[in-house]
């Protein structure tokens, strides 16, 4: 196949995965969905990062590892006792990665 070709498959299935998607959320009116699906739709995001970033910190080298020395897990906690008690955002982040590189260097 030539290079155009796999080009119009690339952008042919981004079309048809785009289309699909969006038939469902941008073509129904919200008021026509059902109250409980509404409020069932504000934990879609938090519970699609959690299934992000549990493995990352629970699993750093593809086993379950809930030492000290899982420094992914100990900057996690460090940023999620931020992020609750400070709600901000960028705050969270920069603990996260600050937590994680200083333990990083400590136990290097």
């Amino acid at each position: 196949m030539s290079a155009g070709g796999v080009w119009l498959v690339i952008l042919g299935g981004m079309l048809v995965t785009f289309l699909t998607r969006f038939s469902f959320i941008g073509l129904l009116p919200v008021e026509r969905l059902p109250p409980l699906l509404r409020s069932g739709l504000r934990f879609v995001a938090p519970a699609v990062l959690a299934a992000i970033i549990a493995p990352a910190l629970l699993l750093p080298a593809g086993v379950l590892d809930l030492s000290l020395h899982n420094y992914q897990l100990l900057a996690g906690l460090a940023a999620l006792a931020v992020a609750v008690r400070f709600r901000s955002l960028w705050l969270t982040i920069a603990v996260g990665l600050a937590a994680f590189w200083i333990l990083s260097a400590l136990g290097a």
